[in-house]
């Protein structure tokens, strides 16, 4: 791994709902503050009092929320192909073209439907979203494996969906917009052809950034860090080694 190699301990977590980890059944106990909060005692277990931060979809997500309202414990973020909430949260007010490619988030807010249409036929429904979403080969027969097997564990279907359940329901902690300013030094990292959200979000963003800045790479999917991981590697390492 190119972080280990270039001498960064590196913590990898698969977030409670996924793989192998803990799956509260209440969809209450997927809000992003609890989410955040995973995070922060994961830190105080390893004795880590201050670190850097990347974090994709969901992962940077949580990974907003951590360096607005922990801002002391985090040296740096690079966050991958999400906006900061409160411009998401604009956009699907205000955008009819956000709300049509945020459509599944709206599918998943159903009862039990989802996981039935995600798990049919060996997954064929989230296989489908994951490679038409992508640039052709970016995910091979081991990685599709290797997804069906996560996602085959008992109760991830169910937890992976209350993300979006809880996202919805429960929407963002009650924080004002000087509450959700971020000062940890942030680069947004964007692949410009992402199906799911509007690339302008990644500039947008900015505004809550007091020291941000954005790189958006043409040709890339959301799937970012697969399509082009040692471009992903190298900014990785270049930001925290400036901070």
């Amino acid at each position: 791994m190119p972080l280990a190699h270039a001498g960064y301990r590196v913590i990898a977590l698969d977030q409670r709902g996924y793989n192998l980890s803990d799956k509260p059944a209440n969809i209450a106990d997927y809000r992003l503050e609890i989410l955040a909060k995973d995070v922060i005692t994961l830190l105080d277990q390893l004795g880590v009092k201050q670190a850097h931060i990347a974090g994709h979809d969901f992962g940077a997500s949580v990974a907003w929320l951590l360096i607005s309202a922990y801002p002391e414990r985090f040296r740096s973020a690079v966050i991958l192909n999400v906006p900061h909430p409160r411009i998401l949260q604009r956009k699907l007010k205000t955008s009819k073209e956000q709300k049509k490619k945020s459509w599944y988030m709206f599918f998943f807010q159903l009862p039990l439907l989802p996981e039935l249409w995600f798990r049919r036929n060996h997954f064929r429904g989230g296989l489908n979203m994951l490679l038409r979403s992508s640039r052709g080969g970016t995910f091979n027969q081991q990685d599709i494996d290797n997804y069906r097997q996560a996602w085959s564990q008992p109760g991830a279907l169910r937890s992976m969906i209350h993300w979006y359940r809880a996202a919805i329901r429960f929407g963002l902690p009650k924080r004002t917009n000087a509450e959700w300013r971020v000062s940890v030094p942030t680069l947004i990292l964007w692949g410009q052809d992402d199906v799911f959200l509007l690339p302008e979000m990644a500039s947008e963003s900015l505004e809550f950034c007091t020291n941000g800045r954005s790189v958006v790479l043409p040709g890339v999917s959301h799937w970012i860090q697969h399509e082009e991981p040692e471009r992903v590697s190298k900014e990785l390492i270049a930001h925290f080694e400036r901070h």
